[in-house]
C-alpha cells in the first residue's frame, strides 16, 4: 500500500485499537459494565478491520495477469467493503444487543473505578490514531470539506479510519457518560443505555461506509477536476483539434484508465495521426502519472455523431 493510501494511518490505528481492546477487556472482567464489553468488541472489530486494509492494500499490489489484465487495484476496494461489513456486524449488532439485554436486566456496576481509568486511558489513544489519521488526510484533502473528502477518496483506507477513529471517539464518550450516570445513580439502566447508543452509532457509520465503498466497487470516473485536465492535454490545437467523447475508470485508488474518441484535422496523414496520439498520451501521462491504462480512438469530427452520443464525464459530476 502506498503512503497515499493511508498505511501510517492504518498501523496507528492497528496498534491503538489492539491495546485499547486488552484494556476494555481487563475493566470488563472487574466491573461487569456492557459499555466496556462494547466497546471491547468494537477495538476487536476495528483492530480486525485495519489489518483487513492492511492485507487488501498488499493484494492490490500484484502485477497484472492473463485472467486479470488490468490488474488487482481493486482489492483494496473489496477489502473496504469487508470492513464496513464487519463494523455493522461484530461492532454494531452486538453492541446494540448488549444495550438492550442491560436495560431490560439492569445491576449494579463492580469495580466502577476501572471502567473510568481505561476509558480515560482510550480516549488518550483513540485521540492519538484520529490525530495520526487527520494529519495524513490534509494533503489528500486539498480544499475539499472533510465530508467531501470523504465522499470522494479513491482511497479506501484514510476515509475509513478517519470515521472509525471519529466514531471510537465518539463512542467512548457514550460509554464514559453511561459508567458515570451508572455510578451516580447506583442503576446499571444508564450503562446500557449508553451500550445501545455506542451500537446505533455504529451501525450508521457502518452503513456509511458500505455505501462509500458499494460506489468504489461498482468503478467510479476521475474528479471532475482531473477530467477536465485530461481533456484538455489531449487536444494540442494541432493534430488533435478536440475529444469528442471520453470515458475514465478508477482501476484501482491510483491507476486510471482513459479511454476517449479524438477529433483529428481531416487531411492528417496516418503516420501524423499516430505521432498525435503517442504525443496525446505522453501529455495526459505527464499531467496525470496515475493514468496508466490510455485508449485513443482517432476519428473526424462530426456534429451529429457527438450529439448522438453525448459524453457524461463533459460536465462536473460525482458520486
Amino acid at each position: 500500500m502506498s503512503t497515499s493510501g493511508g498505511s501510517k494511518a492504518v498501523v496507528a490505528a492497528l496498534g491503538s485499537n489492539l491495546a485499547i481492546a486488552v484494556a476494555k477487556f481487563v475493566a470488563w472482567g472487574f466491573s461487569g459494565s456492557s459499555s466496556m464489553l462494547a466497546e471491547a468488541v468494537h477495538s476487536v472489530a476495528d483492530s480486525g478491520n485495519q489489518i483487513l486494509l492492511l492485507v487488501g492494500g498488499r493484494k492490490a499490489q500484484r502485477a497484472a495477469d492473463e485472467e486479470h489484465p488490468f490488474g488487482y487495484g481493486r482489492e483494496r476496494y473489496v477489502f473496504g467493503f469487508l470492513v464496513s461489513m464487519v463494523l455493522f456486524t461484530i461492532g454494531g449488532l452486538f453492541a446494540v444487543y448488549e444495550g438492550i439485554e442491560k436495560i431490560a436486566h439492569p445491576h449494579p456496576l463492580d469495580d466502577w473505578y476501572w471502567p473510568l481509568g481505561v476509558l480515560l486511558f482510550a480516549i488518550c489513544a483513540e485521540g492519538f490514531s484520529f490525530r495520526t489519521a487527520v494529519g495524513e488526510s490534509r494533503g489528500s484533502k486539498g480544499g475539499q470539506t472533510w465530508i467531501g473528502f470523504i465522499r470522494t477518496a479513491k482511497a479506501p483506507e484514510l476515509p475509513v479510519v478517519l470515521f472509525e477513529d471519529f466514531g471510537a471517539l465518539i463512542g467512548l464518550g457514550f460509554a464514559l457518560a453511561g459508567v458515570g450516570l451508572s455510578v451516580a445513580t447506583h442503576s446499571g439502566v444508564w450503562d446500557g443505555v449508553g451500550t445501545l447508543l455506542i451500537g446505533t452509532l455504529l451501525v450508521c457509520i457502518a452503513l456509511v461506509l458500505a455505501v462509500e465503498t458499494k460506489s468504489l466497487l461498482l468503478g467510479e470516473a476521475a474528479a471532475p477536476a482531473v477530467v477536465a485536465g485530461i481533456r484538455k492535454a489531449l487536444v494540442d490545437g494541432r493534430l488533435v483539434i478536440r475529444v469528442i467523447h471520453m470515458r475514465t475508470l478508477h482501476l484501482g485508488p491510483e491507476e486510471l484508465l482513459v479511454a476517449a474518441k479524438i477529433a483529428v484535422r481531416p487531411d492528417a496523414a496516418a503516420a501524423d495521426v499516430a505521432s498525435a496520439i503517442n504525443e496525446a498520451e505522453a501529455r495526459v501521462r505527464e499531467a496525470y502519472p496515475i493514468a496508466r491504462v490510455i485508449y485513443l480512438e482517432p476519428d473526424i469530427y462530426s456534429a451529429a455523431e457527438a450529439a448522438a452520443g453525448p459524453d457524461p464525464e463533459a460536465t462536473p459530476g460525482g458520486r
